[in-house]
């Protein structure tokens, strides 16, 4: 039985809440935001279960909302186990280098994680000339466009690695896209940030100095827990969840409680993240599943439509479950599935010439088969 259109509501009402509520309604989402998860999610497993007769979907749906978790949460609380300190003057080039490192950075800790460890030094290190630019540059550099070259540094290749996309291959073709990206956006943040550090008071600069300079790391242990969550998403499951979460674990219990007030670590953002990340992995089902058999419907034939349709939605909505709905798209359009490894190799280009003929002869004896059907 086919999926149903109206069972992608919940998946269209939940991000239009994630992206919304906050805005319009903070105090009443900040209550309610578990139980808006949980029964909108709620919707598509019972159809699942017990009007398709297909809750192995979403058993399998829910062993990558785990894997998805483990990463996320992982990389949040050993980065959270890390405090950089840095007093001293700020100049345009310093900050473009912290900028520069938290790039580089985001794709080993995730965006997430270095934006944790990254944003509290590089708001003390320009506290005497602090502006709205700083933080801007910051989220655009470090929290969003640094993250793109691996499945660690970006949820959605995370979970597009899940779906059977090498580990190395998106780095493989976009790697010199991200450095002009960087690189123009760090160009534009120095022109900006030179022009406000030349307006800086003679006095204050003097008094800048007077303070001298120190950059001092602590929880540099946790670097061990980096390369074992680094290190595990090679390995198969559970294997790579079980590993993360010791590493996860391990890293809190051995990090002094000093470090932690020092970061204002606290569980709060991981919990909002697992809560609306399972509504949302349970409410794509039926979008990614429909997609696959009516992409056609949707009129995008040109890369062109996914490039600016992707980013456009990713501008406002999650870019995880975006990246997954237009990855699916992409491959219903070509009478393929998403969750076919061999389906996969063959849209990355990475099949083996005999896998590719015996996918040939598949398609061909399908589309005999619809053929005849429709006569």
């Amino acid at each position: 039985m086919p999926v149903s259109p109206w069972m992608i509501t919940p998946f269209v009402l939940l991000l239009l809440a994630i992206a919304l509520m906050p805005l319009f309604h903070p105090a009443w989402w900040e209550r309610r935001y578990p139980w808006v998860s949980l029964i909108l999610g709620a919707v598509p497993v019972a159809y699942y279960g017990l009007v398709l007769d297909n809750s192995r979907r979403m058993l399998l749906s829910g062993m990558e909302y785990v894997s998805f978790i483990a990463l996320i949460g992982s990389l949040f609380v050993v980065s959270g186990g890390i405090h950089i300190g840095i007093r001293g003057r700020s100049t345009p080039a310093g900050n473009v280098a912290l900028l520069a490192i938290g790039a580089v950075v985001a794709n080993l800790l995730g965006t997430t994680g270095a934006s944790m460890v990254l944003i509290r030094p590089y708001i003390r290190a320009n506290k005497y000339r602090i502006s709205g630019y700083h933080i801007v540059f910051f989220i655009f550099i470090v929290s969003n466009i640094g993250g793109m070259l691996t499945p660690i540094g970006d949820p959605p290749l995370f979970l597009g690695y899940l779906k059977g996309v090498p580990f190395f291959w998106v780095i493989g073709r976009v790697w010199l896209i991200w450095l002009l990206a960087v690189a123009a956006v760090l160009a534009i943040f120095y022109a900006i940030d030179r022009y406000n550090y030349r307006k800086m008071p003679d006095e204050l600069e003097r008094e800048i100095e007077a303070e001298g300079e120190h950059a001092r790391v602590a929880g540099l242990h946790n670097v061990v827990f980096l390369l074992m969550i680094i290190g595990a998403v090679f390995l198969p499951e559970p294997i790579r969840e079980i590993i993360m979460i010791a590493a996860a674990v391990l890293s809190y219990a051995t990090t002094g409680r000093r470090i932690h007030e020092r970061n204002e670590f606290n569980f709060l953002p991981l919990k909002e993240v697992a809560v609306l990340f399972a509504g949302i992995f349970a409410t794509m089902v039926p979008a990614l599943d429909w997609l696959e058999l009516n992409a056609g419907l949707l009129g995008l034939t040109h890369p062109a439509h996914f490039y600016w349709g992707s980013g456009a939605l990713s501008s406002f909505l999650d870019n995880a479950p975006t990246y997954l709905n237009f990855l699916s798209a992409a491959f219903g359009i070509h009478g393929l599935s998403v969750d076919n490894p061999l389906h996969m190799r063959a849209m990355l280009g990475t099949l083996a010439p005999a896998d590719l003929a015996h996918l040939q002869t598949l398609h061909a004896a399908v589309q005999t088969v619809t053929d005849q059907s429709w006569r």
